[in-house]
């Protein structure tokens, strides 16, 4: 009989590209994983890798097993989160990946309503970017993903994942207090193009957001620094060193230099929004994470 541990080292290194790759994401050795791998071709009978240069690809059968495989694994986690799972207590070790802000101003506080309730669930948290967010959960890596989607910057979500929007974030433009913006009762695109700016770092969905405030003028913001941690941003305006765009959600309380200016035409805001595989969908502890979300979301949004 074909082991599931070996199916499941066969379709990490299909979803990662190597033994190595593999061996990190499953936390086993690379020696461990090629063990299962062999105990699998010994089984079945047939070679499943071949190497090709310093890396490995998946012969014909073993794609083939893989996608048997991937069937399997979904159908098994699918029963042991419903068959085998009590709705009524939640527990065991759920992995979830949020974006800096969302693991303060959701994550944070679900964790602390979690400990102050007693349930027995093991919660491990991991920072990432949404594109990120979603791939580990469409992979297994991560069971709930927090995402956001700006409105001129859509994000792709797979078939096989549920996406749940909690709720809206707005940003907007800080700057310093001296700043001839600041007394003003909201800004456009043309006012803050000449600006120097604070922007998170090329490629993320932050800074394809700003990028996109300016399409429409034919101008590329002057971006002086580029920083993944909102915090790094307002103490640079702090400064008086850059102009920042930053959502409300998560957002500490501001320094006394810094004024919050609101920005239309369009409002550049994105949707807060949650993420796990269907085959979770009736886990008690997705559930109950998920329900904690939504309220938590519903008051900040409030």
């Amino acid at each position: 009989m074909i082991d599931i541990g070996s199916l499941q080292a066969l379709a990490a290194v299909e979803q990662h590209g190597s033994v190595i790759a593999a061996a990190e994401v499953m936390g086993f050795s690379p020696s461990a994983v090629s063990q299962q791998i062999k105990k699998l071709e010994k089984q079945t009978g047939f070679s499943v890798l071949e190497r090709r240069g310093r890396g490995v690809l998946l012969t014909e059968r073993g794609l083939t097993l893989a996608a048997y495989g991937r069937r399997i694994l979904s159908e098994l986690e699918e029963l042991q989160s419903t068959l085998l799972s009590d709705p009524a207590k939640p527990y065991g070790r759920l992995k979830v990946v949020a974006f800096s802000t969302a693991c303060r101003g959701l994550v944070g506080p679900m964790l602390g309503m979690l400990a102050s309730s007693g349930t027995d669930l093991d919660i491990s948290v991991l920072a990432e970017d949404p594109r990120e967010a979603v791939a580990r959960v469409a992979g297994g890596e991560a069971d709930l993903g927090i995402v956001h989607d700006w409105n001129s910057v859509p994000l792709v979500i797979p078939e096989h994942l549920v996406l749940e929007w909690l709720c809206e974030d707005i940003a907007d433009l800080l700057v310093h207090r001296s700043h001839p913006l600041a007394e003003r009762i909201g800004v456009e695109a043309a006012d803050m193009v000449d600006e120097r700016w604070i922007s998170t770092p090329n490629g993320a969905i932050c800074n394809e957001a700003l990028l996109r405030i300016f399409a429409d003028l034919g101008r590329v913001p002057d971006i002086q620094v580029y920083d993944p941690d909102f915090s790094t941003h307002i103490a640079l305006v702090e400064q008086k060193a850059v102009v920042a765009l930053v959502p409300r959600l998560g957002r500490p309380v501001l320094p006394a230099e810094v004024v919050a200016v609101p920005v239309g035409n369009p409002v550049p805001g994105r949707r807060v929004g949650m993420v796990h595989r269907r085959t979770m969908t009736a886990s008690p502890g997705i559930q109950h994470l998920a329900g904690l979300l939504r309220r938590i979301a519903g008051q900040a949004a409030s």
